[in-house]
């Protein structure tokens, strides 16, 4: 791996942990200094919304910004220190602590879709490479965020496992400062240049809705994970099995980096999958077990990886270049607000038991896979008429 690359994986490893392990810091704060759950609550939705809301605007203003490495360092460390500043306000300034929660929330967007779209400038004769360690990123963040959170505040108090997350961030902010990024290319002057290209681009259009529909079934899984650990009579089995899918997709993930798939089109061996995905689900249904619930989130999360970095490779091909970030920005957020919805939906309906959740993430991840190759009918008169 060359510097410039691995001091983009380090930084966005760094950034997505602070994005990650914030949620679980700031409510284990909160509820140090006697705010209570529901304070905690809506103030993790201040820091989350955002993520969804101001994606399109933010993905808008790094398209546009003439000077993108400063907006880039900025926005990393304002989500930094916005943190961190909420936090120090629970006690005494909740009002000022909701808002510079809402504040950090708008520069995510730049810590998820955002980074990974300069990828396309960073590394451009190893795309496939770029965005396995890209994905390897988001499962580093997402194992150890919510651990590194916990741990730490278990070993001293919740406020400085806001501070360590914090200090994550302001290290993934002074390392994109490194990086080389020129000017931005030009802009699509058109309003919703960003939704036309994901709309009217066959690739682009199946993987961003096969992406969407997979996460909505994956946002269910803590739930899912939750009863099956209820139903083994093995409480821990809950944060076992997401860091056993977690794992998976990291290793797959790394493995990709270092083979990439090259003989067929990313798209089709994306969508095919995800739809797999849907196999480790619903065999769990006639499976029993600790061993058996590991070892098929594990597989689910091998499969996931892959897919995953090859619907980067697709959006980096297919996103115009005037609206490149906004496509990745809007891709991100949508894929958040589906698993937000997915497990808001899957808690409604836990009375019908793992079983019936298990079946439904299945579904989702067959028609994501179905929906994708519908969609993709259109695509290679497409693509030769872009080629001509």
């Amino acid at each position: 791996m060359d510097l410039v690359l691995a001091r983009y994986t380090v930084a966005a490893s760094l950034a997505r942990l602070a994005d990650e392990g914030a949620r679980v810091a700031v409510l284990l704060h909160v509820l140090a200094v006697g705010r209570g759950a529901a304070f905690g609550g809506l103030l993790v939705a201040a820091l989350m919304v955002p993520h969804v809301l101001v994606a399109p605007a933010v993905g808008a203003l790094a398209d546009r910004v003439r000077h993108r490495r400063l907006l880039y360092v900025s926005g990393l460390a304002g989500y930094a220190v916005c943190l961190l500043g909420a936090a120090l306000c629970v006690r005494d300034l909740p009002v000022l602590a909701f808002v510079l929660a809402v504040v950090a929330g708008c520069c995510a967007p730049l810590q998820i879709g955002g980074l990974t779209s300069l990828l396309g400038e960073i590394a451009p004769g190893r795309l496939p490479r770029a965005f396995g360690l890209d994905v390897a990123s988001y499962s580093v963040a997402g194992i150890a965020g919510p651990a590194v959170a916990a741990l730490v505040a278990g070993w001293t108090a919740p406020i400085w496992s806001v501070v360590v997350l914090s200090g994550s961030g302001l290290v993934a902010a002074a390392l994109v400062a490194t990086l080389r990024l020129g000017t931005a290319p030009p802009h699509d002057g058109r309003r919703g240049g960003a939704v036309r290209a994901i709309v009217r681009r066959p690739a682009l259009a199946a993987v961003t809705t096969a992406a969407t529909l997979a996460a909505f079934g994956q946002g269910a899984l803590p739930i899912v994970a939750a009863l099956l650990a209820e139903d083994h009579a093995d409480p821990p089995l809950t944060g076992f099995a997401l860091s056993a899918m977690a794992v998976g997709s990291l290793v797959s993930s790394l493995l990709y980096a270092r083979l990439p798939v090259r003989r067929w089109a990313p798209e089709h061996v994306a969508l095919v999958a995800m739809t797999v995905v849907a196999l480790p689900f619903a065999v769990l249904v006639f499976a029993g077990g600790r061993w058996a619930t590991l070892g098929f989130f594990a597989a689910a999360g091998l499969l996931t990886g892959p897919a995953l970095a090859l619907i980067m490779v697709v959006r980096d091909r297919e996103a115009p270049a005037g609206v490149r970030t906004q496509v990745f920005t809007i891709a991100a957020g949508l894929k958040v607000t589906a698993a937000a919805a997915g497990v808001a939906v899957a808690g409604l309906v836990t009375a019908q038991g793992a079983v019936v959740l298990l079946l439904a993430v299945a579904a989702c991840h067959l028609a994501a896979g179905t929906a994708g190759a519908v969609i993709l009918r259109g695509q290679e008169p497409d693509r030769r008429s872009r080629n001509a």
